[in-house]
């Protein structure tokens, strides 16, 4: 997480420079869903172990679903006004977030994460706290990627229309890279805080057994904790 803002201010300026044609959609989506993956997976929540092959075929997935989105997207655009066109990028990497978390996250889905008490004592693994944090999660890259991906292109869409970028057009990429670093120093810390890391849930919402499990063990638990990843 901490390469959030170097990495990102990079992938995604170019993203929404090379916006015109499929090869150059196709590699830069790529490389942001596979820079996506990896922040993915290291900052996942619980400790349960994931074979190879399931990390594979969750890459695969992810990046091949993202991808598709945005190819999808891309030709929806093809008769609409060039601003429009500029979205694509947003629009993709919205899709593809909630593709790529839940696939490479996948695990927790199946078996749970690890729920506490106040005092960090575990209780026991929970699927719903797991959909609750992946949920949570979605949403902060979403609003963490609206203001990166959102005003660089209303801006750079006036800029090239002036005199001083069409005899300069090879400014328009760092341009771009500079603009979305600018957002994205702002976005990132803002949206990791939309939801707290150590997040929390009643325990009548977990599932039945686990409930049953925590009352045994304290009846007195009326919320437990879990971490959310990021």
């Amino acid at each position: 997480m901490s390469a959030q803002v170097p990495m990102n201010m990079t992938i995604t300026g170019c993203m929404l420079t090379f916006y015109r044609k499929t090869p150059t959609v196709v590699f830069w989506q790529w490389v942001n869903q596979s820079f996506n993956a990896i922040v993915n997976y290291s900052n996942r929540s619980g400790d349960t172990p994931i074979s190879m092959r399931q990390l594979g075929t969750a890459y695969v997935s992810a990046t091949t679903g993202a991808v598709a989105t945005a190819l999808g997207l891309k030709s929806l655009t093809k008769h609409l006004p060039p601003l429009a066109g500029r979205f694509v990028p947003f629009a993709a990497v919205a899709a593809a977030n909630c593709i790529n978390i839940p696939l490479m996250r996948q695990r927790e889905l199946q078996v749970g994460i690890p729920v506490t008490d106040e005092a960090g004592q575990r209780l026991g693994h929970s699927v719903t706290a797991a959909k609750q944090g992946i949920v949570q999660v979605v949403i902060s890259r979403v609003c963490m990627a609206i203001p990166a991906m959102a005003i660089p292109p209303v801006i750079m869409n006036t800029l090239e229309k002036k005199d001083f970028l069409k005899h300069r057009p090879w400014l328009g990429a760092p341009l771009q890279v500079g603009l979305v670093g600018f957002c994205l120093v702002f976005a990132t810390p803002l949206c990791c805080a939309l939801f707290p890391q150590k997040s929390s849930i009643h325990v009548t919402r977990l599932e039945p057994e686990l409930r049953t499990q925590i009352h045994e063990q304290n009846p007195s638990i009326e919320v437990v904790f879990y971490n959310k990843g990021l």
